[in-house]
């Protein structure tokens, strides 16, 4: 009898506070507001009207981004005089990633889980693979791309998985290990401001020992400028 009650003392659940304690850890019970339906009426065929609301709330997400946020961010560009892939790294990137930040807030501060590191890292994955095919398949025009927005991009998300991971090596994020990962994001943003200049930078390098092929043999020589052939 008292082993029992020893047991049941090491999960004992406080109505009050909604907190279960397991063996001197407090796990807090999510916040989610009450269902409007049961159980019963769920299974009998309400579901529908959450389905229904997912949809509206689909449909009214495409209409605000189409309507609204992508005319702002041509009067953004046009403004700023930056270029797309800068934009769209930046404040497409920003406004893309929104649902990701509320998901991460209701997961830290309602569900207490962390259903928002699985949202933001899985999510990376669903745009590169998913959404950037998607938009060649179904563009209309052709799209001209260069390797330098992919190679910039992959180098920083790289990065910040990198520190991320380090982070999470002890289950734990601490307040200055979030304050660096901020700061982390804050030098990406920085160094968009020197982006055309980097990325013209580095091309010259990559084509400073660039070979031409001549036709009458197999060996390859150096390129040559016309104003030197002429001296």
């Amino acid at each position: 009898m008292i082993f029992h009650f020893f047991r049941v003392g090491c999960k004992q659940v406080n109505k009050s506070t909604k907190e279960t304690r397991h063996d001197n850890e407090t796990v807090k019970a999510p916040l989610f507001p009450k269902d409007l339906f049961t159980k019963e009426q769920l299974e009998n065929g309400a579901v529908v009207c959450h389905i229904l609301g997912v949809i509206y709330m689909f449909v009214a997400l495409a209409i605000v981004c189409d309507e609204f946020f992508v005319p702002s961010l041509d009067v953004i560009i046009e403004k700023l005089g930056i270029t797309d892939d800068v934009a769209g790294a930046t404040f497409m990137a920003a406004g893309g990633s929104a649902p990701e930040l509320f998901t991460s807030v209701i997961g830290v501060f309602v569900s207490f889980d962390d259903v928002g590191i699985g949202t933001i890292v899985g999510s990376a994955v669903f745009n590169i693979l998913f959404v950037i095919g998607m938009c060649a398949l179904f563009s209309r025009t052709i799209l001209s791309l260069t390797w330098w927005p992919l190679f910039r991009d992959c180098s920083f998300y790289s990065l910040s998985l990198m520190v991320l991971i380090y982070f999470f090596r002890d289950n734990l994020i601490y307040w200055w290990e979030a304050l660096i990962l901020f700061c982390v994001y804050i030098a990406y943003v920085t160094f968009m401001k020197w982006n055309v200049e980097v990325e013209s930078c580095v091309k010259k390098l990559i084509s400073k020992n660039k070979v031409t092929r001549v036709r009458s043999t197999d060996q390859l020589m150096p390129a040559v400028s016309s104003w030197e052939v002429f001296w």
